[in-house]
C-alpha cells in the first residue's frame, strides 16, 4: 500500500486516509492524537467504548473540553448511562463520522483502546444477529451465579473465547455464549478476516515499557479517586447507572458501585480498580500484537510525535 499522502500549495502534506492512534490504557494516546490532528487538519473520532457515556468523565480519563485544543471530537457523550453500548451501533455512527470528514477534506484521527470497537470499525465486522430470549437467559445466569462462574461455562464450550475474555467482563461472556449457541460455532469464527483496513487507515499503536505503564496506571487510578470518582458515580446513580448493562460494568465504576453497596471498602475499590486496569492492559497488548498492519511507537521515546510523523510520511 502506498503512503497515501497528498500535497497542497502552501500546506503541509497530509494523509488522504484516516489515522488510528490505538494502544493500551494510559499509554498517552490522547495527546499524540491531538498533535496529529493539528498537523493533518484533522478531527478526533473516539473509539473508547466508555467515553461514549455522558457524565462518565473522571473514570474514563475523558479530556476536558478546555484540553481539546478546539479540535472537534466525535462519538464522545453520545449515550446515557442507561443505554447499552454495542459495537454494532458504534460502527454505524463512527463510519458516518469518518466518511463525512473524508468528504469534507478533513483527516479522521481515530483514537482509543476498545479492541472490538477498533476491529469493528476498521475491518467492517458484520456481527451475528442477537436473540433476546437466548441473551436474556444468559443475562439471568450472570445475575444469578456471577461472571466468574459463567466464564467457567464459556470455557467448557469455547475455551479459545474464554482465554481472550476476562472473567469479570460479564457482558462479553454473555455475548460469546449467545453467539456460540446461535451459530453452533466458536465465538472467534464470527470475527472478520484481517486485510487492508477500511479507507486505507494508517494504524499506529502507542505503547510503553511495562513497568513504566504500570506506574502510570497506578498514578491515574489515584488521580481518579482523588478528583472525585466516588462523587461522579453517586451522581450517575441518580441518572440510572445501576440499571445500565454496560456503563455499570466499566472498570472503576463497577468497583465504586460495590463500595457504595457496602461490598468493599474504598481502599479495596481502589485496589480492585488498579488490578482490573492492569489486567485489561495485558489483554489490549495481546490483541494489538496480532495486527501486523500496525506501526508500533514507544510513547516513552524523546519525541514520539516526530516518530509518528515519520511513520506517516508527513513532512
Amino acid at each position: 500500500m502506498g503512503t497515501g499522502i497528498v500535497t497542497g500549495t502552501g500546506t503541509a502534506r497530509r494523509p488522504r486516509a484516516p489515522v488510528a492512534v490505538i494502544g493500551p490504557t494510559a499509554a498517552g494516546k490522547s495527546e499524540l492524537a491531538l498533535d496529529l490532528a493539528e498537523d493533518l487538519d484533522g478531527e478526533i473520532v473516539n473509539v473508547d467504548a466508555m467515553q461514549q457515556y455522558r457524565g462518565m468523565d473522571i473514570g474514563t480519563a475523558k479530556l476536558d473540553v478546555a484540553d481539546r485544543r478546539g479540535i472537534p471530537h466525535h462519538q464522545l457523550d453520545v449515550l446515557d448511562v442507561t443505554e447499552t453500548a454495542t459495537v454494532a451501533r458504534y460502527k454505524i455512527a463512527a463510519t458516518a463520522d469518518v466518511e463525512r470528514l473524508l468528504g469534507a477534506g478533513r483527516t479522521p484521527i481515530i483514537v482509543g483502546g476498545s479492541m472490538m470497537y477498533i476491529q469493528g470499525l476498521l475491518d467492517d465486522w458484520e456481527f451475528p444477529a442477537t436473540d433476546p430470549t437466548i441473551r436474556g437467559r444468559y443475562e439471568a445466569q450472570l445475575a444469578d451465579i456471577g461472571s466468574v462462574a459463567l466464564h467457567a461455562r464459556l470455557a467448557d464450550v469455547d475455551p479459545v473465547a474464554a482465554r481472550t475474555i476476562l472473567d469479570s467482563d460479564g457482558r462479553r461472556i454473555v455475548r460469546a455464549l449467545e453467539v456460540v449457541e446461535l451459530t453452533g460455532r466458536p465465538f472467534a469464527a464470527s470475527a472478520p478476516t484481517i486485510g487492508d483496513p477500511r479507507w486505507g487507515t494508517r494504524i499506529l499503536v502507542l505503547d510503553r515499557d511495562r513497568d513504566e505503564l504500570d506506574a502510570r496506571i497506578a498514578v491515574r487510578t489515584d488521580q481518579m479517586f482523588d478528583r472525585g470518582l466516588v462523587e461522579e458515580v453517586e451522581r450517575l446513580c441518580a441518572a440510572g447507572l445501576r440499571d445500565g448493562l454496560t456503563a455499570s460494568r466499566a472498570i472503576g465504576y463497577a468497583q465504586i458501585l460495590d463500595h457504595l453497596a457496602g461490598d468493599c471498602t474504598l481502599d479495596e475499590a481502589r485496589e480492585r480498580t488498579l488490578i482490573g486496569t492492569r489486567r485489561y492492559v495485558r489483554r489490549q497488548r495481546s490483541w494489538f500484537r496480532r495486527d501486523r498492519r500496525a506501526v508500533w511507537l514507544d510513547a516513552g521515546a524523546p519525541d514520539v510525535h516526530a516518530a509518528a510523523r515519520t511513520a506517516l510520511g508527513v513532512s
